[in-house]
């Protein structure tokens, strides 16, 4: 139901989620400048908060923010697409209060505990012990639980507002397959090999097509809000990236299968496929932008504006190019591992994911703050933008140099041994890098206080004063 000011009470989730989103923003940066320093200092909270355990909390909590903005996303958006307020939108408030209430159990966990013997009992309650789904298994069973609750509160919606549309179609199928795709993460297996297939399906096919899939539902919502763009343009090319995604996904995920004894097929088909995931969501952003363009490109929200565009050239940039860079088997085998690999996930999160988050919220806030058809804009967000980027690139480029240095000295020359490791680790070209990437980083992190000011306060004046 709506309230006086016009918003849905799941809109007022939504609010909840991104607030919370923003805060473990800050909380994944702070451990990213943690261990970009010791990277310099090896000895830095040596023994109490060790690099490996702040490096799990630094792409966890990534992880968990950029999910709770796509869930606030699905919440904002969908009540306005259906025209009703969400069915069990209760629920939806329990299931919120839960996730906080087990995120923060599981955070205190990994500082305080951090480690446990190689039994289930740590499985089920310390960490799950392989790389970025290190969360114990209780609590993947509750992201399993919070995810049934949203698919609920879709489909429940759109079934009593019989307003079955395109993107809602879409929606419903990638949630179940989010759903899916997590569980495949729980199989244990003493085996190496059988046990990296499944932990892949999670890596992957969760986190780079299911979120890729519902990343182009969010901004094709977000097209719709601030240029106007044809609910068919949107629906074409959204239903061309779902076939692209999970067509060359599923047979793209084969690029991680190469040196895990996977057989040797899986070498060409990963390599080629692997890079056509981004294109489709490029060309809907592209299209929207021309469609624009013909009606003199009016927007009633620059800074959403901005970050959609961003979102979609980051998005081929840091997926696409950086990853296909590294991707091909022959040079893969080299590069593995290396500094290249953390350059392609840093430009490829923020390039699709958090622009995306970054656009949904200034698409409400200008709702919220503002008449309809009132401009959002203003000055900081601009810096903001330009300085995001710039210091997200300055990050990217030192780690590509530091991979390049890997890839050249421990692998190509040095035959992968143990002293070539170290020689590429004490080689100016990784020292300084890390040097490099410590500024850049400082300066991402002044940016998103930044920004926490800009989403506190974009358009308050503007409203007071046109009030």
């Amino acid at each position: 139901m709506k309230e006086s000011k016009g918003l849905y009470e799941s809109q007022k989730l939504a609010i909840g989620y991104w607030i919370v989103a923003i805060c473990l923003f800050g909380v994944q940066l702070i451990f990213g400048l943690i261990i970009s320093y010791q990277y310099i200092q090896p000895e830095f909270l040596h023994k109490f908060l060790n690099f490996s355990i702040c490096r799990l909390l630094h792409i966890n909590s990534m992880i968990l923010w950029l999910l709770f903005g796509f869930i606030g996303g699905i919440y904002w958006f969908l009540p306005l697409e259906t025209e009703r307020e969400v069915v069990g939108i209760f629920l939806g408030k329990i299931a919120f209060i839960v996730l906080i209430a087990a995120v923060s159990i599981v955070v205190l966990v990994f500082l305080l505990v951090q480690i446990g013997k190689g039994e289930m009992l740590t499985l089920w309650f310390i960490t799950e012990g392989r790389e970025y789904i290190e969360a114990p298994r209780w609590a993947d069973i509750g992201i399993v639980a919070v995810f049934s609750i949203i698919f609920f509160n879709v489909f429940a919606s759109i079934w009593k507002a019989k307003k079955l549309k395109g993107i809602l179609w879409v929606l419903i199928v990638d949630l179940l397959a989010i759903i899916g795709f997590y569980i495949a993460g729980m199989f244990f297996s003493p085996n190496i090999s059988v046990d990296q297939f499944w932990w892949w399906w999670v890596v992957h096919l969760w986190v780079e097509a299911t979120w890729e899939v519902l990343v182009g539902v969010l901004v094709g919502w977000v097209l719709m809000a601030v240029l106007g763009t044809p609910r068919k343009i949107v629906e074409g090319w959204l239903y061309l990236e779902v076939f692209l995604i999970f067509g060359t996904g599923i047979l793209g995920l084969g690029h991680h299968y190469f040196w895990i004894g996977a057989p040797e097929y899986w070498l060409g088909i990963g390599g080629f496929f692997s890079a056509l995931e981004p294109l489709p969501l490029v060309a809907m952003i592209v299209h929207a932008v021309y469609d624009a363009g013909v009606h003199r490109l009016k927007t009633i929200n620059k800074p959403a504006f901005f970050w959609i565009v961003a979102q979609a050239f980051g998005n081929f940039i840091g997926a696409g190019v950086w990853g296909f860079m590294h991707t091909l088997p022959q040079i893969n085998l080299y590069s593995h591992g290396t500094q290249l690999t953390a350059a392609h996930g840093h430009l490829a999160f923020f390039g699709a994911y958090v622009a995306t988050n970054l656009a949904i919220i200034y698409t409400a806030l200008q709702r919220i703050r503002l008449p309809e058809e009132s401009l959002l804009d203003g000055t900081l967000w601009k810096w903001v933008f330009i300085g995001l980027i710039l210091a997200m690139l300055g990050i990217t480029a030192p780690l590509t140099v530091a991979g390049f240095a890997q890839t050249f000295i421990e692998r190509a020359v040095g035959g992968s041994t143990w002293q070539a490791y170290i020689d590429a680790q004490l080689h100016p070209w990784f020292k300084e890098s890390m040097i490099w990437r410590m500024g850049f980083g400082i300066m991402f992190f002044v940016c998103y206080l930044l920004l926490v000011t800009d989403l506190l306060t974009i358009g308050k004046r503007k409203a007071t004063h046109q009030q």
